[in-house]
């Protein structure tokens, strides 16, 4: 098969298509033929030998989250039968005509779904999903803050709180993205350059003083010191990236004062069976929404399999709306 080779660490130079062996599933598991996957920044971070595979995953194949058919099964599966489309997400390998994965973490692709469309599913959905309805709880009626609105899990976030009766503003570095992301059911949003601090007031002025309810924190950094103080009284903050930097200075008397639950969560290094919950709550709560149309997946563009290191440049520059896909075959 064709795939993705990360041959060193380094820029997305290091990035070569090589040929290897087709993996053969294990107990418990599907063969996948890969026809697209996307790119997220776990994936550039283990090309620059900052985010190692984690156990079982291929350590020189990226790759978090696919979109295919079902192509084999071991004997121990009896849900999937060849042909089935599916997507969701797995540890590593999906820059690749086909991946392995426990066939507990795969869910059906909607008809109306094609496949660079599905690619575009897993990862910002799965996620926004399980860190607002899951753990934080969204309820209808709460607000949502989400940080870094124009990205796929921003995106994804906006459209979650709408479906759950919530409503969600968003921060963003340009305008552009702002009026972008209202189209998706963003009711507002500040551009954020220097001062982070503006998105107290944006806050306060969106919800009358009270605060925001929830928060999705993309970003981190300075970021989460303006959240707590955005937010209103047992507010919930879901810690989700840090791309604005790893370290972060709390008003912890904020936080007992406001009785706040900050809360970090990821998805890559989880236990299997908590990998297999989160995706079983995908299926039955988010798969459907897609069916209907009432969610859609948004792409910023799409790459060929031999312009992955394109693809990451795209990434990396942070100018992005939505997800950049990968289409493998």
């Amino acid at each position: 098969m064709r795939a993705v080779i990360i041959t060193r660490s380094g820029g997305p130079e290091v990035l070569e298509v090589q040929e290897r062996p087709t993996p053969i599933p294990r107990a418990g598991e599907i063969l996948v033929r890969v026809h697209a996957s996307a790119i997220n920044r776990a994936d550039l971070l283990q090309r620059q030998g900052l985010y190692p595979a984690p156990p079982g995953a291929p350590t020189d194949i990226p790759g978090l989250e696919y979109a295919g058919e079902v192509a084999a099964v071991s004997p121990e599966v009896t849900r999937w039968k060849e042909g089935e489309r599916v997507f969701g997400m797995t540890g590593g390998g999906a820059y690749a005509e086909f991946v392995t994965v426990d066939w507990e973490t795969a869910a059906r692709i909607p008809d109306r779904l094609e496949w660079t469309e599905a690619a575009a599913v897993p990862e910002a959905f799965i996620t926004a999903h399980d860190a607002l309805v899951v753990q934080a709880r969204v309820q209808r009626g709460d607000t949502v803050l989400v940080h870094a609105v124009g990205s796929g899990v921003g995106l994804a976030g906006v459209q979650v709180a709408r479906a759950w009766g919530a409503t969600p503003f968003g921060t963003a570095r340009t305008a552009e993205k702002i009026e972008r992301a209202k189209s998706l059911g963003l009711a507002d949003g500040v551009v954020i350059e220097k001062d982070v601090e503006v998105l107290v007031a944006a806050c306060e002025r969106w919800t009358s003083g009270k605060g925001v309810d929830v928060t999705l924190d993309l970003v981190g950094g300075d970021y989460l010191g303006a959240s707590i103080r955005a937010s209103a009284p047992r507010a919930r903050i879901m810690l989700i990236g840090t791309v604005a930097g790893r370290a972060s200075t709390i008003p912890t008397g904020m936080v007992l004062g406001k009785r706040l639950t900050l809360r970090g969560t990821v998805l890559r290094a989880r236990p299997l069976e908590e990998k297999r919950a989160v995706n079983a709550a995908f299926a039955a709560e988010i798969v459907p929404l897609f069916e209907s149309g009432a969610l859609a997946p948004t792409i910023d563009s799409v790459f060929e399999l031999d312009q992955a290191g394109a693809a990451h440049e795209r990434v990396a520059g942070n100018a992005t709306f939505g997800k950049v896909v990968l289409r493998v075959s």
